[in-house]
């Protein structure tokens, strides 16, 4: 009969030096499994409450040094209690335990460690590879990576408005390939922007981040190094991450580019989408409206939607009510799905499963505070997502998950 026999967790830093949740679950037959959360720099409203300590006296706030004190008071106790432990049964005691709307008692960043730590121990205990117990023989297809190698936005200290240009060598037949050539662009890119004297110092996602005249200028960039390395633009096309909730205006009709100014109405900004859409081989824009602004993604979708991906995130935010109502209005196309939105990973994966079932792109997506778990890498695989986003090919908590496809690769 498997149970819990232990559950604790621990405060580390992630990739931008700030405390986040690291949890260990041991089960009664000895299998364990460590997770640690992210954590978004960019975040929307409805996503799922990140509950940090408050105390200015240490990490200025940020410390989870009492949240984690959840786990002796409520979480193990309760869940130790379970007899023939399931992942499902253990996220459904978890719900119950917070018994809120957005986890607000627990704090999205503890049960979704929790959860991970669950997964991991559960798939060693059958001595299975994370991916295969979580997605089970369906598990098949390794997803094309999307990478972030100019950075702007909220994710760096820039004049770019536009949060990530990516790049997505979907052209390309396998995913050793794929990864080969996001690396070879990457430092394509490097060089061009070295010999034009711009910085190649990087955000926080290992993308470049120089002060360019344009959105068009970094795209035009991306497109040289693609040539540059060897390629062409039927190998590797351009995704956008507009993040635009942080372009509204309160009380306004209007979207305000915070760093350059610029000024757009609604109908304006479904334009300029367009526009680039027909200018240049992109296929993918996230964000391009607000996180409240699904008859803007409706209209869009509307227009370019049969040739690219409308991307939901802050629309989303990975929950099945929001993505319902998204479904219903025809606001959108795809969905940017990252667990820590959402707090557990069956919620995360039935998510999924109801886009999919409606005709929507699912995209597995890191954080821009991230940690060497590479726990998306399997969730991607497990969920045979056609995408996952890990950042540029480089820093060590982004290369971790694509080193690890490299690894699932060879399973498969």
């Amino acid at each position: 009969m498997l149970k819990i026999e232990r559950i604790y967790g621990d405060e580390v830093l992630d990739s931008r030096g700030n405390p986040t949740v690291s949890v260990t679950a041991v089960l009664s037959s000895g299998a364990a499994g460590t997770a640690i959360s992210p954590s978004g720099a960019s975040t929307g409203k409805y996503e799922a409450y990140e509950k940090r300590d408050g105390d200015k006296e240490r990490y200025g706030g940020k410390g989870v040094k009492n949240t984690l004190s959840a786990i002796k008071k409520e979480i193990e106790p309760k869940l130790k209690r379970l007899e023939n432990i399931t992942l499902r049964a253990c996220d459904r005691y978890l719900l119950e335990i917070d018994g809120t709307e957005n986890k607000q008692n627990l704090g999205a960043n503890l049960t979704l460690a929790v959860s991970m730590a669950l997964s991991r121990a559960l798939a060693n205990h059958y001595n299975m590879p994370l991916f295969k117990y979580l997605g089970g023989a369906s598990a098949l297809n390794l997803p094309v990576p999307m990478m972030n190698i100019i950075n702007g936005g909220a994710h760096a200290g820039n004049n770019l408005d536009i949060q990530e240009f990516m790049i997505v060598p979907v052209g390309l037949g396998s995913y050793r390939e794929r990864l080969r050539a996001g690396s070879e662009v990457y430092h394509s890119l490097k060089n061009i922007l070295s010999l034009k004297g711009s910085a190649t110092s990087v955000g926080d996602e290992g993308g470049f981040a120089p002060n360019l005249r344009s959105h068009e200028e970094a795209i035009e960039l991306i497109l040289e190094a693609v040539r540059k390395a060897g390629y062409s633009e039927n190998d590797i096309k351009i995704a956008l991450d507009a993040a635009a909730s942080e372009w509204c205006k309160e009380n306004s009709e209007k979207y305000v580019m915070p760093k350059t100014g610029r000024e757009f109405t609604k109908d304006e900004l479904i334009e300029y989408w367009v526009n680039l859409v027909n200018k240049y081989p992109v296929i993918s824009i996230e964000d391009p409206f607000g996180e409240e602004d699904f008859e803007s993604f409706k209209k869009l979708t509307g227009r370019v939607g049969n040739k690219i991906m409308i991307v939901g995130d802050d629309l989303f935010v990975t929950n099945k009510k929001r993505l319902q109502k998204g479904i219903k209005e025809n606001a959108g196309n795809a969905i940017l799905i990252k667990p820590n939105q959402i707090g557990t990973i069956s919620e995360t994966i039935e998510t999924v499963i109801l886009a999919k079932k409606n005709g929507f792109t699912p995209i597995i997506s890191h954080r821009s505070g991230e940690s060497e778990d590479a726990f998306i890498a399997d969730l991607a695989v497990a969920l045979n997502s056609p995408f996952i986003k890990a950042g540029a090919p480089a820093r060590g908590e982004r290369v971790a998950k694509y080193n690890r496809l490299l690894k699932i690769s060879n399973m498969i």
